[in-house]
């Protein structure tokens, strides 16, 4: 499983990770998240569910001695400067932890207001956290802050349907980017279930859409959410594999437009 114990820098952070990430979202037991640490995953999104056994996982890693390992990215949804901060203090608590790594804005179609900004720029001088990361679904947004300093990672959408991203944000990205974290690689499942897929192509595993989505040079890391310690330890050997080659890259495009739309400029929207 080398290249999921390869550490990449992410973006112009200073911050090494994993290119499997872990979401919570799936409410998979401590022992999944736990290995996959084990396998080289240290990017943990305790995301916009703050799932009590990715807690349990991380406190676990930190009290073995695997705090610095660690990449914990904490996300709040609220627009108040006292709800962010009340809500990273908390979560700060349940963890166990002095500090995140990321703050997580999320989810932002337009520029966060800038008294929630000053607000984070407050808690960042605290120590609170490390570095401001912003989430979303409105891909010019993430054009329109790549060169502000404030922001220093990225989650976006991008799977083998949804390739809009690479027109609309990487392609625009200068040298000195803020890191790219990917998110929905399975298109929640779609691209591995979906009856659109012709019986004649091979279906996609969940470890293909990884795959794919690490493939593109400008993602740092994608995310996995399991459900279970089997679906865990099928992501990680299917991931193991590496990038995909052209002519995988080509079945992988092809499936994307099967289950966006037959029609190749849909597939790109």
């Amino acid at each position: 499983m080398s290249w999921l114990h390869d550490r990449v820098k992410l973006g112009r952070t200073e911050l090494h990770v994993g290119r499997l990430g872990l979401g919570a979202s799936y409410g998979a037991p401590a022992a999944a998240f736990e290995a996959g640490f084990d396998a080289g995953c240290n990017y943990f999104y305790w995301g916009a569910i703050r799932g009590r056994r990715m807690a349990r996982a991380i406190r676990n890693i930190a009290g073995r001695g695997g705090r610095d390992e660690m990449v914990v990215v904490i996300q709040d949804l609220r627009r108040s400067p006292r709800g962010l901060e009340k809500s990273l203090m908390r979560g700060l608590r349940t963890l166990g932890l002095d500090h995140a790594d990321v703050l997580l804005l999320g989810w932002y179609n337009k520029p966060p207001k800038p008294r929630l900004l000053d607000a984070a720029r407050s808690l960042r001088a605290r120590g609170a956290f490390r570095y401001l990361g912003v989430a979303g679904h409105h891909r010019p947004l993430f054009a329109r802050l790549a060169g502000e300093p404030d922001y220093d990672v990225f989650h976006i959408r991008y799977n083998a349907a949804n390739r809009g991203a690479e027109q609309d944000v990487f392609s625009r990205l200068a040298l000195d980017r803020p890191g790219i974290v990917a998110f929905t690689a399975t298109r929640r499942m779609s691209l591995v279930k979906s009856r659109r897929i012709p019986d004649a192509e091979r279906r996609p595993t969940a470890g293909d859409c990884y795959r794919f989505v690490l493939s593109h040079p400008s993602v740092d890391v994608v995310i996995s959410a399991p459900s279970r310690l089997a679906h865990m330890q099928l992501n990680l050997s299917e991931a193991a594999k590496g990038p995909m080659n052209e002519a995988e890259l080509a079945w992988m495009r092809r499936i994307g437009d099967y289950v966006y739309g037959r029609g190749r400029r849909e597939a790109l929207l």
